[in-house]
């Protein structure tokens, strides 16, 4: 069964802009010790102090839990189905975990801060800040949702499929690629739908992030540039997979 993103009649992906501040602090090692973090995809209540809501009415607490759990569905079938056309077996990531407090999460003894989202590769899970994500869902939209996972799922497959590269900066460009393929992929499939003129907004979204300019390349946790990565992305949006260097 297809879903489609967005609140309005016409079911489209509405406000693609500035999407990509998720993958500030992305993790893909260490140890997983969730402890005693809350049940995935279990928003508690509505955090206080969020964004003004958007005019297309993507703000409650059930809407939010709604499209994490499409967002996971449509990456888990994605890469289900890219996986068996290859011959291999795929696992998907073991847990999506919401956090609230600095620390509540781990991963082999780091604890992870708020404001982020994180791929752990040991204990296999993505984490995020539910407060910040849900902030930033009321004030993008809901496609901010489905580039978060997106993006963190994409380390998940670079952990399956054995890639590592010397540079921070390289594994999130290519997690920006893969990104975009599932994003392209499942537009074309029909599983998400957008309307005319999304993809110049999100190419406008993609410019207004990435490193500073005073970020050097090699540092540990760089990502890209913000021409880097909009580049990276939109290479996978436009030509899937075969875009992303994963031979």
């Amino acid at each position: 069964m297809t879903r489609r993103v967005g609140r309005r009649p016409d079911g489209t992906l509405f406000g693609l802009v500035i999407a990509l501040v998720v993958a500030g602090g992305c993790l893909v090692g260490g140890t997983s010790d969730p402890g005693g973090a809350p049940a995935p995809d279990q928003p508690r209540s509505a955090p206080s102090g969020t964004a003004t809501t958007r005019a297309d009415g993507t703000d409650t607490v059930e809407e939010f839990q709604q499209d994490v759990a499409d967002a996971r569905s449509i990456a888990e079938r994605y890469w289900s189905e890219q996986f068996r056309a290859s011959g291999q077996r795929f696992q998907p990531i073991r847990r999506v975990i919401p956090y609230q407090r600095d620390g509540e999460v781990t991963c082999g003894g780091q604890e992870i801060p708020r404001n982020n989202a994180v791929y752990c590769s040991a204990g296999d899970f993505i984490a995020y800040d539910i407060r910040w994500s849900f902030g930033a869902f009321r004030q993008i939209g809901d496609a901010f949702v489905f580039y978060l996972l997106g993006h963190e799922y994409a380390h998940g497959i670079q952990t399956r499929l054995g890639i590592r590269y010397s540079f921070t900066i390289q594994q999130e460009l290519q997690a920006d690629c893969m990104a975009g393929a599932y994003l392209g992929d499942s537009v074309r499939s029909e599983a998400l739908r957008i309307d005319d003129g999304d993809l110049e907004e999100f190419r406008e979204g993609l410019l207004a992030v990435g490193d500073a300019p005073d970020q050097p390349w090699f540092a540990e946790g760089s990502h890209g540039s913000p021409e880097q990565r909009a580049e990276a992305f939109f290479r996978g949006y436009e030509r899937s997979l075969d875009a992303c260097d994963l031979t």
